[in-house]
């Protein structure tokens, strides 16, 4: 169907990529892309991307980001994940955790929330940190040393 060299080529197009989300636009559902995104309306849901993630000043994002680079200035409320290196802008307001390998932050950014700096080699599996080791009697899941367990 396709000889190599369009297939790389057609690799390299969605990598090199970059969508848009404008400012009057809302969309409720979970976007997952190979190029960079910038965000400046309103999304509910997941945001993933194997480069780039934007959240400008206008934007706010209710749900995850789950990427390689981010630079947000807008307001997100959910777990923020960077396998390299997270900016976040003087405007920034973050509610939710943090896990990346670099972190910079700008006088004025709000965050309320964890972080947790990760190695290279935990970019891939991040262990959430323990908040308690209580299990209920009807539960029978628990967290040991910050992973979940399924007992029973």
């Amino acid at each position: 169907m396709f000889n190599k060299g369009e297939e790389k080529k057609s690799v390299a197009e969605m990598v090199n990529s970059s969508n848009v989300i404008a400012k009057e636009t809302t969309i409720k559902g979970d976007i997952i892309t190979f190029g960079n995104i910038r965000i400046e309306g309103t999304v509910e849901g997941t945001l993933s991307s194997k480069t780039k993630i934007v959240i400008g000043d206008s934007a706010r994002l209710v749900g995850n980001i789950d990427t390689k680079e981010a630079e947000i200035a807008g307001k997100v409320e959910g777990e923020i994940r960077c396998s390299d290196i997270l900016f976040l802008k003087k405007t920034a307001d973050i509610d939710g955790d943090i896990f990346t390998r670099k972190l910079v932050i700008e006088n004025g950014a709000v965050f309320n929330g964890i972080c947790k700096m990760i190695e290279e080699s935990d970019s891939k599996e991040i262990e959430l940190p323990v908040k308690n080791n209580t299990k209920s009697k009807d539960d029978k899941t628990e967290l040991t040393k910050g992973k979940e367990v399924i007992t029973g």
